[in-house]
């Protein structure tokens, strides 16, 4: 008699023939017949996908089974990826202990900093963003109010001093090299006390302004930012960096590098009376005009060499370089000559006008030939005859071959000793101002899209401005880091010649051509490699039993790449208190 024990299981035997080797799946059930234990087999199971098999053999062992989408929900995914990577770069610059101590309002300028590395806009477009990525929920700033913004904005202004102190501290030292120069940026609104008309850096006609200072290092760091009314003299400027720099940064020994319009005649004289202070500058046209009349620079110099110590009277206790870039001279040559082709183009036209008498009067005429030589800024190529009813123009041959002579040639003026800085040394640290324009770039227009400026009280005008600095100092680390996923130049070769024009280096090259990384990665700009990165996301998973967890998506190679490089694992969360997540 036979009693079922009602125990099935699925039975795997193998066997080999020849080279193969054959599974055979039976479903079996065991039974006791006689006082004896025996197999009966219910079903050959070998002909079923693998996966079935499995899940009959753990069925029979007990274990449930489920529908797996129906075992789990996503209830949110977040974009974290490009975010974490700007905070992981910010917690290693320190950033949050370089604001203040740990408060709400330095959560919201954290918050709003990265933000402007990330996604620049207005306040309130940007309070909108936060509960769009992971940064808004681990900041706590989802659904903060544009008042809450505007008084850490207060708290950030306030402390803006102590901040760009301890930076000064942490990347300029005594006898530094500092760079500082000037920009503009319109403004919107009329109710600000600093928005005024002035010369626009961007071109902005009929747009308020403000002007700005920027100070960096030698190697284009930002270090401070002050803002000016936008009708304040590059001069004026100046002379408030070079104070900042002794008063409260405490440097005494220190070199300012500006450009022409900004270390003027008058500004080196003051700065003669404070020991230790010395400037690199550059002469304007005239003042090399006059070094030439006097025969101080002889231009005939430049036939065997194109860098040449000089000195002249109105210059004692100073250095003259003078220099000649052939590359320079012939840009200058030809952008001439197409602004006199364009000017000579639309006076034809005026001249036609007159002498088919549909202008008259020597007064309108007068008018509307100032009106295209102001637009080409050639007036002073032309001579111009006007009657009231004929006018005739004519190029001055004399004019402008007497500035063609000073194409290409440019003069350095500094008080720095030959022995601390040798004649190209001196060159090459008033090109480096290009450092500072690259900055006020990015600034600007590439990165962090400052302009244009919404608010209308003084000084959240001026915590905007140093809250995108502080920006733009992240970003600046960042790109450092990320050299070798981006196209920048990571090795730019010495420069033999100081006044020639800057060269890359054969790895640049390659990548300009190949749009490969020395690995074979493929480049990016900065901000592709950003929204690359927020493709990486937090998501919210909630299983059957109502457990939740957080879970990132697997990253790409190329986002681990770049937590590689900025040194930092893959935060779940953002400030620095969770570890990377095990895939």
């Amino acid at each position: 008699m036979k009693r079922f024990s009602g125990a099935m299981h699925v039975a795997t035997t193998r066997r080999q023939h020849k080279d193969k080797v054959y599974e055979t799946h039976l479903l079996r059930r065991s039974y006791r017949e006689d006082g004896k234990v025996k197999n009966e087999t219910l079903a050959n199971l070998s002909y079923l996908p693998a996966e079935t098999i499995q899940v009959i053999r753990e069925s029979l062992a007990g274990r449930h089974h489920v529908v797996a989408e129906d075992c789990f929900e996503i209830k949110r995914s977040l974009p974290h990826g490009h975010v974490a990577a700007v905070a992981a770069m910010a917690n290693e610059l320190k950033l949050p202990a370089l604001l203040g101590p740990s408060c709400r309002e330095r959560d919201i300028i954290y918050a709003l900093i990265i933000a402007r590395a990330i996604r620049p806009a207005s306040k309130l477009a940007t309070s909108r963003w936060f509960g769009d990525t992971t940064l808004g929920v681990d900041l706590g700033v989802v659904g903060i109010s544009t008042d809450e913004i505007y008084a850490a904005m207060d708290w950030l202004y306030a402390r803006q001093g102590t901040i760009e102190a301890q930076l000064a501290k942490r990347h300029l030292k005594e006898g530094s090299r500092v760079l500082y120069d000037l920009s503009s940026s319109w403004m919107e609104g009329t109710k600000c006390p600093l928005a005024s008309y002035g010369y626009s850096r961007d071109h902005k006609r009929g747009k308020t302004q403000i002007e700005y200072g920027l100070m960096t290092d030698v190697d284009g760091r930002p270090i401070s930012i002050e803002v000016f009314s936008g009708n304040t003299a590059d001069p004026s400027a100046f002379v408030n960096a070079v104070n900042m720099t002794r008063d409260r940064f405490g440097l005494k020994e220190l070199i300012m590098v500006g450009d022409r319009g900004m270390i003027t005649r008058a500004r080196i004289e003051a700065m003669r009376g404070l020991e230790g202070t010395n400037w690199i500058t550059c002469l304007r046209s005239p003042q090399i005009r006059t070094l030439v009349d006097d025969e101080a620079l002889q231009l005939g110099l430049f036939d065997e060499t194109n860098l040449a110590a000089i000195t002249h009277p109105d210059y004692p206790d100073e250095r003259l370089i003078a220099c000649r870039n052939p590359d320079l001279a012939r840009l200058r040559a030809n952008k001439r000559e197409e602004l006199l082709v364009a000017t000579e183009k639309e006076l034809e036209r005026i001249k036609a006008s007159v002498t088919e008498r549909r202008i008259k009067g020597k007064e309108v005429i007068a008018l509307k030939v100032g009106r295209v030589l102001d637009r080409h800024k050639m007036a002073k190529h032309f001579t111009l005859e006007f009657q009231d009813d004929s006018f005739s123009f004519v190029r001055d041959t004399n004019a402008i071959a007497t500035e063609a002579a000073l194409d290409g040639i440019y003069v350095i003026r500094t008080s720095v000793s030959q022995e601390e800085l040798d004649d190209a040394k001196a060159v090459e640290a008033y090109k480096g101002l290009s450092v500072v324009e690259r900055n006020f770039r990015n600034l600007k227009v590439i990165d962090l899209d400052l302009r244009p400026i919404y608010h209308y009280s003084e000084n959240r005008v001026r915590a905007h401005v140093f809250c995108s600095m502080l920006a733009l100092y992240v970003t600046w680390h960042m790109r450092e880091a990320l050299a070798p996923l981006m196209f920048g130049d990571e090795e730019i070769p010495e420069r033999h010649d100081p006044v020639a024009p800057a060269l890359r280096s054969r790895a640049a090259h390659a990548k300009d051509a190949t749009k490969l990384g020395a690995d074979g990665e493929v480049l990016h700009s900065f901000s592709t490699l950003l929204a690359h990165l927020g493709t990486l996301t937090r998501n919210t998973v909630e299983f059957t039993q109502g457990i939740q967890i957080e879970q990132l998506s697997v990253p790409t190679p190329l986002q681990r790449r770049v937590f590689e490089l900025i040194g930092s694992p893959i935060p779940i969360t953002i400030g620095g208190k969770s570890t990377e997540q095990k895939h």
